[in-house]
């Protein structure tokens, strides 16, 4: 008797291995048609559509007037070639129909041949060429003396206004520049690189066979933003002369730098900032190569020791304490012993001047009396230093301003809460050394002293597509009861003869503050005898109680023409670089509001 064929756990196993069968391709299936739905989706589209983005054009910059164009974005022709596949006989005529109509000497005639031998399918052989030899080219293409030959419109950021020293551009450090990633770099162009450069528009269509756009197919899926146009709070005209200021100083003191900022007191609205050496924007890429520190901006992103500017931040701590008041005599010594005796500091002329006035000390910019206000601040070293320290800090030193520009730096104040300070490092911060600031701060500082005691935020930009920006109010730092004695020892500072003849300006009134620091040789361990930072900042007015206008000006490691001790004369003073651009500014048309009438007393006779 044959045996049974059919098997119990044969036909288990069947099933279990039909069961695991389909539950594979069902899984898969769901795998294909569920997880990776959208995936293959996107897939099939983009056979059969094609996308095309279109960068939107970038906006322009202009001057506060709306009228003088800063920055804007062109077309530019650029020649480009399919290299690969082009025959031996082809890149020879093109060379040479190349080389003719673009006018290229042996060298660049090499460098072309190279780029047309590279069996490349996309080469640029040429970028920004003129009008008239892009419609020769378009002629000897259309002429088929050219080919593999193609020409593409490209769009170039280009900056019109010329500065005010050689090679460079109007407000180049400023401004920034555009790449060629069309990425805005530094300054402004990098700050509100999104407003100016929008965002693209995206078109999809349906594509045939040989993957081109079919006709009538077009249909915008992403709606692009168009490039916002900035105005300014910049006066072209103003900056311009202060530019030229700059140059002349820089080259007078032979200076490593020198930098202006023209500022309004009450809306922190910067009319002109300014500094030289400087740069042509339109050919950036040369200073990238060159000299690449050229794209800093030192009013915003360099940090010095401030010198004696610094004693008014001194004398507004002395105020608020009630220590000291414009008649308070205090006693300048020739030497003044710190720190039992391990310290010492003396005054620049190494001099003493005897018991005099407050407003006389600092005049005459005593480091010694300037020491002794500090010093006194309070009962003892921890509470006057932490006294000071506070001041400084509401001043606005120790973090950036927030002015609308790419690249601000908030500059070095050492916290004595952190590392409490010696007498002798108390003494060194009342006349700004140990302490590193910008002339921004310094500008922003200042305006608060003369103001009414609000420290305002400085910005450049007046306006977007039209609209004007929001100001920040600014913030009380300094009691309004206070100011017109600041102001009074601002105006006192400049009435010396040492002053007066080159900072007073005929018909208005003026007031500031000098400042000159020495410069640590790292390498050499000691202080240099040969080069300075020279600084002023001051205010400029048309009414005996009413500043206009603040200008802090710095000359960054200028060589006085006989450095000796006390006297460090240079060719071209900080204060007189301030009344020579603070004179520019007053005379600018346009630029200052109209000022309150004058309402005269009304006097009455008694009978």
């Amino acid at each position: 008797m044959l045996g049974r064929t059919d098997s119990r756990r044969r036909l288990i196993v069947l099933v279990l291995l039909l069961i695991l069968v389909g539950g594979g391709l069902v899984s898969r299936l769901a795998w294909w048609q569920l997880v990776r739905h959208d995936e293959l989706s996107a897939m099939a589209h983009d056979q059969t559509h094609l996308r095309m983005v279109v960068e939107n054009q970038r906006g322009a910059i202009y001057d506060r007037s709306g009228t003088v164009v800063l920055a804007t974005t062109v077309d530019r022709v650029r020649v480009v070639a399919a290299a690969k596949g082009l025959s031996p006989a082809d890149q020879s005529t093109d060379i040479e129909v190349l080389a003719g109509i673009l006018g290229l000497d042996p060298v660049a005639r090499v460098a072309l041949a190279e780029r047309l031998q590279s069996d490349r399918p996309y080469v640029i052989l040429a970028r920004d060429v003129a009008s008239e030899t892009a419609e020769q080219l378009r002629t000897a293409i259309r002429d088929n003396q050219l080919v593999g030959i193609s020409l593409e419109v490209e769009s170039a950021r280009v900056y019109p206004q010329a500065g005010g020293g050689p090679k460079s551009t109007l407000a180049a450090q400023l401004l920034g520049f555009v790449n060629r990633d069309g990425d805005g770099q530094y300054g402004i162009e990098q700050f509100y690189d999104d407003r100016l450069a929008g965002s693209p528009t995206v078109y999809e269509a349906e594509k045939d066979a040989n993957g081109r756009a079919i006709a009538d197919t077009e249909l915008i899926v992403q709606p692009g933003v168009p490039g916002a146009d900035l105005r300014l709070t910049i006066d072209a005209g103003l900056q311009l002369a202060v530019e030229q200021e700059v140059l002349a100083a820089w080259i007078a003191d032979h200076a490593a730098n020198v930098s202006a900022v023209v500022l309004d007191p009450y809306t922190g609205e910067v009319y002109a900032s300014a500094s030289y050496p400087s740069y042509d924007a339109n050919d950036y890429r040369t200073t990238a190569t060159e000299d690449p520190s050229r794209f800093i901006d030192p009013t915003i992103s360099r940090v010095y020791e401030p010198g004696s500017v610094f004693k008014m931040l001194t004398v507004v701590a002395g105020f608020e304490q009630g220590t000291i008041d414009l008649n308070t005599k205090i006693d300048d010594e020739k030497v003044l012993v710190l720190d039992d005796g391990k310290a010492l500091i003396r005054n620049s002329d190494h001099k003493s001047m005897g018991t005099m006035k407050l407003q006389d000390a600092i005049a005459n910019s005593r480091n010694i009396v300037a020491a002794k206000v500090a010093l006194g601040l309070a009962p003892n070293l921890h509470d006057s230093s932490a006294i000071l320290h506070e001041a400084w800090l509401r001043m606005g030193f120790g973090q950036p301003t927030g002015i609308d520009l790419a690249g601000e730096v908030g500059g070095l104040v050492r916290d004595p809460a952190i590392s409490s300070w010696r007498e002798i490092d108390l003494a060194n911060g009342s006349f700004g050394q140990g302490v590193a600031v910008t002339p921004m701060q310094l500008a922003r500082a200042f305006a608060a002293m003369v103001n009414g005691g609000t420290l305002v935020e400085p910005h450049i930009v007046a306006g977007i597509d039209g609209h004007d920006t929001q100001i920040e109010p600014g913030r009380q730092v300094i009691a309004p009861e206070l100011v017109p004695d600041l102001t009074s020892l601002l105006k006192h500072v400049v009435q010396l003869p040492n002053y007066a003849s080159g900072t007073l300006v005929d018909g208005f009134t003026v007031g500031g503050k000098t400042g000159t620091a020495q410069i640590w040789d790292s390498a050499k361990g000691q202080w240099r005898g040969d080069i300075f930072n020279f600084s002023f900042v001051g205010f400029i007015g048309r009414q005996r109680n009413h500043p206009d206008l603040i200008v802090a000006v710095q000359i960054h490691e200028g060589r006085p023409k006989i450095p000796k001790i006390g006297v460090l004369n240079l060719p071209v003073r900080s204060f007189e670089l301030f009344r020579r651009i603070a004179t520019d500014a007053v005379y600018t048309p346009g630029l200052l509001p109209e000022l309150p009438p004058v309402v005269e007393p009304v006097t009455t006779s008694s009978r």
